[in-house]
């Protein structure tokens, strides 16, 4: 029994993380200084949750990104970040709530707007209700505000794969007699 019960632990575990969006920073721009990207804007239309994952991409010769606290931020003190990314194609997965800052640590690039603040927020909001396990009728629709169409479809596609390897798992654990009956 207490397999069990790890086994379907592990599956929801992977069903929540497949669940979470994929958002490119800036979004067809990327993170750059070319094009005015309003990177502020551009997060206020976002609502991000625990489990995301921020991708930056970027041309490393001419940027980089850094995890900073609120007043570094505010003043674009790129003295003592936090963290420090320079691959060009970066990804971070949000592990907690409230705000994470970053920004450009090459000279200038913060002044000139480079920089975005990623807010979780630190109670759900009230358009995002917990997903029961089982759902006795469809859930009503929330009004959201949609995602760019490359981040569902990734989201779709990913949640279909972890379902459908989900279901293996269970067959291979409890056999088919089991899951068939």
């Amino acid at each position: 029994m207490a397999f069990v019960v790890r086994v379907l632990a592990v599956l929801v575990l992977v069903l929540k993380l497949s669940m979470a969006a994929v958002y490119k920073v800036g979004d067809s721009s990327g993170w750059t200084t070319i094009g005015n990207v309003d990177y502020k804007l551009w997060s206020a239309t976002k609502n991000f949750q625990v489990g995301d994952i921020i991708k930056f991409e970027y041309n490393a010769q001419f940027h980089n990104v850094m995890r900073v606290t609120h007043a570094m931020y505010k003043t674009c003190n790129a003295s003592l970040p936090l963290e420090t990314y320079t691959t060009g194609n970066d990804s971070i997965t949000i592990t907690t709530r409230g705000h994470h800052f970053y920004m450009c640590g090459v000279p200038g690039h913060c002044q000139g707007g480079q920089k975005v603040d990623i807010n979780v927020p630190r109670t759900p909001s009230a358009d995002v209700a917990p997903t029961p396990l089982v759902s006795v009728s469809p859930p009503a629709p929330a009004v959201k505000a949609p995602a760019p169409a490359s981040n569902v479809a990734n989201s779709k596609k990913s949640h279909s794969v972890l379902l459908g390897l989900a279901g293996a798992v269970l067959f291979v654990v409890f056999g088919s007699s089991m899951i068939l009956a």
